[in-house]
């Protein structure tokens, strides 16, 4: 085994790589006069640039955290590496050939080093299986979609054989062991031994800011294939779905110079805007847009609250209109206080994603989405506002008491009493009148109808929430029962009605954000991962109530079990209905059956609809 790599080679690799352009792989880095660039830290948050870099002296500090070094701390720091491993990338990056001090040149033996070179084999493996015959159903899902040859090389698009092992034996073929590659994620490990995770489906690549691929995102496209529509790589040393965001290794540059970032849902929607021309495109892996994730955009847009630093730049979310995006929106507007940045919500037409927009209308109508995009704040007051009677003193009050916290939350005076005018004017009421009811409102959002509440008064992200803190009103219990059948039993509850029981609404706030966690969770379900894959869904002041719900006993009599779980999500789904039963009854009751005909008879069906299920669902 090769030794230490020679002094002399170290300092020759420290001297030719420019330290700003490694920084910049991670941070956004600003000129700030007499050879010094300036950035947000990324080894703590903040808000004010602290970060400095000074590419002559090859050195980093923050005056925020104290952190500081050479171009190898800050490698080992940010990746994780060994000195040596931080040495052994910088020279690849440069083409140097190292020399060790017993001679001759070290084998990339090391962890993270391996699992790399794993993941970059497998993917180089899947680029070249989309030629084959057997992939032609993959070409076709591309062209379908508007991809070419030419959008797949881009972006790397591949395909994995429909086989439990051609990628296991390419691998293996190339030097890589079974735990190797079952640590990489490219392989499962199962009770018969270990089998290719991906089978059957297109593969995206799913790359770090540097460009290196640590994971992947699978499509299935076959009709008996039983697995979840996308499949990604689970948690490894190098993949954490949490701080990743698909197309950001490309996007970075012109997030930076542009200061503007779109954040789409899918890979194809990156793919679609990109190919459009909006190429500041990325996207989440198969989770919600979270707190990790804001860390990471605002460094590469470089968003500060520093006046000196110019205007200010744009995160613009794209959300569809229906139920689970107004959810991800309302998730989004929790967190937008984050950003010192101006956010946007562009909602594509007619219940299209942006891939499909730009399929039947063209690239210059994706643009136009994008353009016409409303302001994150004005989004969510018309969400409230449209889930309430506008007709009627009652629904305008409504609206009133539903949006003023969403106002009374905007930092900047000026922007928040604009808002305050136009939501006035919105409802037809007093400006001053309103006014008044911002200044008394709490400074936190207000939940549309289809949103998940917020957590119980009371507590907070830190302090964690349990069992005990739940009331012991029969809506409570009901929903609590309901969580613990799926998080203890899934494999007595199908699929298809767990998740009927979490697309319902849940009243309690803390219940309804272990129920998002759940759904963010549904690939794992029911697998022995489900109830870990849940935990690490939620809210970190939740997970200990997780883990009582997945363990705290159920009130069922030996052997009724299955009966038991059948009857509380039973009960789940039968209130849903009957809620939804209020709903139309009510507009029902509003409608007008001479002067909109055709809508008083579509509510009639809906009504007769929605009473058919509930017998259904009794057996009746």
């Amino acid at each position: 085994m090769a030794g230490k790599i020679k002094r002399s080679d170290i300092d020759e690799v420290r001297t030719r790589i420019n330290i700003a352009d490694v920084v910049g792989d991670y941070v956004t880095l600003k000129s700030a006069g007499s050879g010094s660039m300036k950035g947000l830290c990324p080894f703590h948050d903040e808000r004010s640039p602290s970060f400095h870099v000074r590419p002559q002296a090859g050195f980093y500090h923050c005056f925020g955290c104290g952190e500081g070094g050479d171009v190898y701390s800050f490698l080992q720091k940010m990746d994780h590496l060994s000195f040596q491993e931080s040495v052994e990338r910088l020279a690849g990056k440069l083409g140097y050939t190292l020399h060790y001090e017993e001679g001759g040149t070290a084998p990339d033996t090391s962890n993270r080093t391996r699992l790399l070179a794993a993941n970059s084999a497998a993917e180089t493996f899947f680029r070249e299986q989309l030629l084959s015959a057997e992939a032609e159903i993959g070409r076709v899902f591309l062209g379908e979609r508007g991809f070419d040859a030419l959008a797949a090389e881009k972006f790397g698009v591949g395909y994995a054989p429909n086989s439990f092992d051609a990628l296991s034996k390419h691998l293996t073929a190339q030097g890589f062991t079974i735990p190797e590659l079952v640590e990489a994620g490219v392989l499962s490990q199962g009770d018969r031994g270990s089998y290719d995770r991906f089978r059957g489906r297109l593969v995206w690549p799913i790359r770090d800011v540097s460009g290196q691929t640590i994971g992947f995102g699978a499509r299935k496209l076959r009709d008996d294939d039983q697995g979840p529509k996308y499949l990604n790589t689970p948690e490894t040393p190098v993949y954490h779905k949490s701080r990743v965001l698909y197309g950001l290794d490309l996007a970075k540059r012109d997030i930076s110079r542009n200061r503007q970032v779109v954040i789409v849902e899918g890979y194809t929607d990156v793919m679609a805007c990109h190919l459009a021309g909006i190429t500041t495109a990325i996207a989440t892996c198969g989770t919600a847009f979270g707190s990790d994730h804001i860390t990471v955009v605002r460094r590469v847009l470089g968003d500060t609250d520093d006046p000196s630093q110019g205007s200010r730049g744009e995160v613009i979310f794209t959300f569809d209109p229906d139920e689970a995006g107004q959810k991800a929106a309302s998730r989004a507007f929790a967190e937008e206080s984050r950003f010192a940045a101006q956010t946007f919500v562009a909602v594509p037409p007619e219940g299209l994603d942006p891939c499909d927009v730009r399929i039947q209308r063209g690239d210059q109508a994706l643009r136009e989405v994008i353009n016409s995009r409303s302001p994150m704040y004005e989004f969510m007051i018309k969400q409230v506002m449209n889930s309430c009677d506008l007709n009627t003193v009652e629904g305008r009050s409504n609206a009133l008491r539903m949006a003023t916290p969403i106002v009374a939350k905007i930092r900047d005076r000026v922007i928040r009493d604009g808002y305050s005018r136009e939501l006035a004017g919105w409802l037809g009421m007093n400006p001053d009148d309103v006014a008044r009811e911002i200044r008394q409102a709490p400074a936190k959002p207000a939940a549309a109808s289809t949103a998940s509440p917020a957590l119980p008064p009371g507590s907070t992200e830190e302090a964690p929430y349990q069992l005990s803190s739940l009331s012991k009103d029969p809506v409570t219990a009901l929903e609590r029962d309901g969580l613990m059948v799926l998080l203890q039993h899934p494999d007595m509850v199908a699929i298809e009605r767990a998740n009927a029981v979490l697309a319902t609404q849940f009243s309690h706030g803390a219940l309804a954000l272990v129920r998002d966690a759940m759904v963010s969770a549904m690939d794992y379900y029911p697998t022995p991962q489900w109830v870990a894959q849940v935990t690490a869904e939620t809210p970190p002041a939740l997970s200990t109530l997780v883990g009582q719900l997945a363990v705290a006993p159920l009130p069922e009599q030996s052997g009724q079990t299955e009966r038991y779980c059948e009857g509380i999500t039973s009960s789940l789904l039968d209130r849903e209905l009957l809620r939804r039963k209020a709903e139309v009854l009510g507009a029902l009751q509003r409608s007008d059956p001479t002067g909109d005909p055709d809508n008083y008879r579509a509510l009639q069906e809906s009504l007769v609809s929605l009473e058919k299920d509930r017998r259904d669902l009794r057996g009746e």
